[in-house]
């Protein structure tokens, strides 16, 4: 099974890695959106679909390695800009995982997506008071596939480390954690322990991915790198794809991305219905998101 998966990772990475040679610019911007995302939507999984605890803290992590990139780009090597965005936002998750992972179910889930709130009107205080200026401009810019490589690097990475994490004991020990938590502490797991790492490595992968598509933009303020709709879509593409699976969340990545540059900029609304009603449909009838139809034709 884990050989058969390499192998898919090894041919999709193969295929996405010659399109910046092969492929307009529209398709390569599409498709480092799909990286983007896959990204996103393969580390969140890894943690909350196996634990099933529903974080809303994803734009804060990407909000703060975006922040950290566009600070110290002009100072540090791309790769180590990078690395710095991906260390900061794992410490704050650390802090914050440390004070919230007690709580279950809603209380969480409110508790992420209210700091996340706390850290973005934080930023745009502190810009507005001290600083005096909201936001940043971005002078040192890498080329176009610089960024496309590395976010190509970022989304196999998060796949492989999810794969990964699956077959080792700290997988296992989330996957009890989400089955029973009780239980799990009864046989000897730190559930608090597993549970900080757990949330430390999805922020990792967040804070970098931010750090890196943070030169997407030639200017960056709170609004637009802690925007809730990130955290939002990152979780709706992993439920709908299935947060449990592997394959799953980079399914719904590529539909997702599909969706929103057909429907996002002509007509937003019925991006926003397509969403909702993808959503419903799963709950109601694909529980295991997209991934369990091939389940179930098994």
């Amino acid at each position: 099974m884990m050989r058969r998966d390499l192998t898919v990772l090894v041919v999709l990475a193969g295929v996405a890695l010659a399109l910046p040679f092969v492929a307009s610019e529209f398709v390569v911007s599409l498709a480092l959106t799909c990286l983007m995302y896959a990204a996103l939507a393969s580390s969140w999984s890894t943690f909350c679909g196996s634990t099933r605890y529903l974080s809303l803290a994803t734009s804060a992590f990407f909000g703060i390695g975006a922040y950290t990139s566009a600070l110290t780009l002009g100072a540090l090597p791309w790769l180590a800009a990078i690395g710095l965005g991906a260390a900061i936002a794992a410490g704050v998750a650390v802090v914050m995982g440390a004070a919230v992972l007690h709580l279950r179910g809603t209380y969480f889930a409110v508790l992420t997506f209210g700091m996340t709130e706390l850290i973005r009107h934080s930023i745009a205080y502190f810009e507005k008071q001290v600083t005096g200026t909201v936001g940043r401009v971005l002078t040192v810019v890498p080329e176009r596939d610089t960024v496309y490589l590395t976010m190509l690097g970022l989304a196999v990475a998060a796949v492989l480390a999810a794969l990964l994490v699956r077959q080792s004991r700290f997988g296992l020990a989330m996957a009890g954690i989400g089955a029973d938590e009780q239980r799990a502490e009864t046989l000897g797991v730190d559930t608090r322990l597993v549970k900080i790492g757990g949330f430390a490595l999805t922020a990792a992968f967040a804070g970098a991915v931010g750090a890196t598509m943070s030169v997407r933009w030639t200017y960056i303020d709170p609004a637009t790198v802690f925007n809730p709709f990130i955290g939002f879509q990152t979780v709706l593409i992993a439920l709908i794809g299935g947060a449990a699976t592997l394959w799953g969340p980079l399914l719904a990545a590529v539909v997702f991305s599909l969706l929103a540059e057909t429907l996002r900029l002509q007509m937003p609304q019925v991006y926003m219905m397509s969403l909702g009603l993808l959503l419903i449909f799963s709950v109601l009838y694909l529980p295991g998101g997209l991934a369990s139809i091939r389940w179930r034709r098994r």
